[in-house]
């Protein structure tokens, strides 16, 4: 099972950084979501999580899993739910202003645009 999750966050990993590395704001955004998911997976894969298992250590009922990391990717979770919110209405509100979401196109935008304005960029 784990050479399985361990493909999919390869995969997950690859495909969120040829989308960051392209021009269309929303691909980048796409592949920011993609990247933070596939990080969780792999911290999932690291905690060795197992379905249908009871969550005991040895055969005392004393020792437990370690609940920290389901937690922490729970917060994540939360946390890029957050953030893709907000990259995804900064978009929209860039795609309003400048009426593109091509990265290169949108830069000229704003330094023309700066430059009717009279200015400089620091």
């Amino acid at each position: 099972m784990e050479v399985i999750v361990a493909i999919i966050v390869g995969v997950l990993f690859a495909v969120g950084i040829y989308l960051i590395l392209t021009q269309d704001l929303l691909r980048i955004v796409l592949g920011t979501s993609l990247l933070t998911h596939a990080v969780h997976l792999l911290l999932m894969a690291m905690a060795m999580l197992k379905t249908g298992a009871a969550p005991l250590l040895g055969r005392e009922a004393d020792e437990f899993v370690d609940p920290l990391p389901q937690a922490l990717i729970l917060t994540s979770i939360v946390i890029n739910f957050g953030v893709t919110a907000f990259f995804l209405v900064l978009s929209y509100r860039a795609y309003q202003k400048l009426e593109t979401t091509d990265m290169d196109r949108m830069r000229s935008e704003s330094s023309r645009h700066r430059s009717r304005k009279g200015g400089r960029r620091s």
